[in-house]
């Protein structure tokens, strides 16, 4: 019975327009939009140094700061993650060549190294990333820092200094925001947290 009734319905299904039999709504397509995370060092260079040589290993990522979408704390305390705007690489990848860079250009080092390199480093430069995000409720981008300076040598490592650096930057007033004005204003703050980092590392370097 349930056979008859199928063959009688198949003539009216084929007259249906295709659109008709489909359950799946269209959506949109909406463009991913990706951000460098590349602050720059304003003007001249510090004191110089000792002629010492940094090496600043891979940076760490702070639960919940290794996703790449752009992170906003709301007005109410949720964060939200933004999946069609995100920086062009993992944000601990791109905060740790800034570092490097902002580092070399400061003028405090003889050299600047990663991990990995031949060159026997004087200073040893461990770091995590522990915020990366804008506030809308303080109106304000942060990316936060947790750095520790070492000193190794013949195996041991002495502790110099431990720092927790906070760099902010304001947000515009306008809101919604769009994510072009969120990824600079967050990375006015990476600029602003290694502003600091400099500033602490100047009296051993």
């Amino acid at each position: 019975m349930n056979r008859r009734l199928l063959l009688l319905a198949l003539p009216a299904l084929a007259s249906l327009p295709l659109g008709a039999c489909s359950v799946i709504p269209e959506r949109p397509y909406v463009e991913t939009k990706r951000f460098p995370l590349d602050p720059r060092r304003d003007g001249p260079p510090g004191r110089r140094g000792r002629g010492r040589v940094l090496q600043v290993r891979l940076m760490r990522a702070a639960p919940g700061q290794d996703t790449r979408g752009l992170r906003t704390l709301r007005e109410d305390g949720t964060v939200s993650v933004d999946f069609y705007a995100e920086w062009s690489a993992p944000p601990v990848e791109l905060a740790e060549e800034a570092m490097r860079r902002w580092l070399s250009a400061s003028g405090l080092f003889n050299g600047v190294v990663a991990t990995g390199s031949r060159v026997s480093p004087d200073l040893v430069l461990e770091s995590e990333l522990t915020a990366l995000h804008a506030d809308l409720e303080k109106g304000e981008a942060v990316a936060g820092l947790s750095v520790v300076l070492l000193r190794e040598t013949g195996g041991d490592a002495q502790l110099l200094t431990q720092l927790a650096i906070r760099g902010t930057a304001l947000l515009p007033p306008q809101r919604p925001l769009p994510p072009e004005a969120l990824a600079e204003s967050m990375k006015e703050a990476m600029a602003s947290a290694l502003g600091a980092l400099e500033q602490g590392l100047a009296r051993y370097a």
